[in-house]
């Protein structure tokens, strides 16, 4: 991490929805999700949250070796968004203790809030994350 990653910065992403990022997309082979409202899916809406956390703390670490990931989530959906409309979200960096970065959390799809809460993104080296990831598949088989 930077030093000129510090507690304060706010970034603000758009992004229109499309139709496969609505709730029958999530888990396409789930019969009860084709059955679903086509509005934005909670899941997806929690990655685009942290697509936004990613691009705001991107320039502040040493990209792409250090890299961040979601650890923890505390957020509501207050309200469906159908394909076509445009995603804002609005986050502020509030708390950062030692890798770990709390975010505050705002969505809006132009008509209604969509979204509040936090998130918390832990900052890891790429290359021992991966060999992490290596040898728990090694040691599944």
């Amino acid at each position: 991490m930077k030093d000129s990653l510090q507690t304060g910065l706010t970034y603000e992403f758009k992004f229109k929805i499309p139709e496969n990022k609505t709730v029958p997309h999530l888990y396409p082979e789930s019969p009860e999700m084709q059955v679903m409202p086509k509005v934005l899916a909670t899941g997806f809406m929690m990655g685009l949250i942290e697509w936004t956390c990613i691009k705001t703390t991107n320039p502040y670490i040493e990209w792409p070796k250090e890299q961040s990931v979601g650890i923890a989530f505390n957020i509501n959906h207050l309200s469906p968004t159908p394909p076509g409309f445009i995603i804002t979200v609005k986050v502020k960096l509030e708390k950062i203790d030692g890798r770990l970065l709390t975010f505050h959390i705002e969505a809006n799809d132009g008509i209604d809030k969509i979204s509040e809460g936090t998130h918390v993104r832990a900052i890891i080296d790429a290359a021992k994350f991966n060999e992490k990831v290596k040898a728990k598949l090694n040691n599944a088989k």
